[in-house]
């Protein structure tokens, strides 16, 4: 449970504010189609994050198990920095669109899922917790919880979010975690 819990919280925080999130917009102002595009969605994320979690696990099995905490800490870290900093609007016009709403949003959103942070943070939770279908579960629900509100309320929720104090926040919970990870690892000594 630790790991949907963690892999949950973690993608819903980081997803603020996040390029995926000004595509959610742009897709659903472009379309209109909104069951269409939270379904292209889910399938890209567990796609995406699938394939992620299973190489964070993939990872943790071939390392020195001593080593895994200290990596995923120093991982979490780099995420929380990573967090600070904005992402920029690059989902302007694509010949994908011709595809229809589904087919558009589940393609382009997991080429944008691509060493995103969200990504990123999947793989280092699987190699985190030995949940790999847990965290699967997690982070595409957490990126569905981050979405489906943009999608809904549009720009009127953009409009209003404070995404700075939201990346710092995020930034704070990925410090949480690595604190977390090490010393859960030195009790382990």
């Amino acid at each position: 449970m630790d790991a949907f819990l963690a892999s949950t919280a973690s993608v819903f925080i980081a997803e603020i504010g996040d390029k995926t999130q000004l595509l959610s917009l742009f897709l659903v102002t472009r379309f209109h189609r909104h069951a269409l595009i939270i379904l292209g969605i889910t399938l890209a994320t567990l796609v995406n994050h699938g394939l992620s979690a299973l190489l964070g696990a993939w990872v943790a099995s071939w390392l020195p198990p001593a080593w895994v905490p200290w990596l995923v800490a120093v991982s979490f870290i780099a995420i929380a920095l990573w967090l600070l900093f904005p992402d920029k609007d690059d989902c302007g016009e694509s010949r994908l669109l011709g595809l229809g709403a589904f087919l558009a949003t589940t393609i382009m959103f997991f080429l944008a899922e691509m060493g995103d942070k969200t990504q990123i943070a999947t793989v280092v939770l699987a190699a985190r917790f030995d949940a790999t279908f847990w965290v699967i579960t997690g982070s595409t629900i957490g990126m569905l919880l981050a979405n489906i509100p943009v999608i809904l309320a549009g720009r009127w929720l953009m409009e209003r979010l404070p995404l700075a104090t939201a990346r710092i926040a995020a930034s704070l919970l990925f410090v949480l975690l690595a604190v977390i990870t090490v010393i859960a690892a030195v009790s382990q000594l």
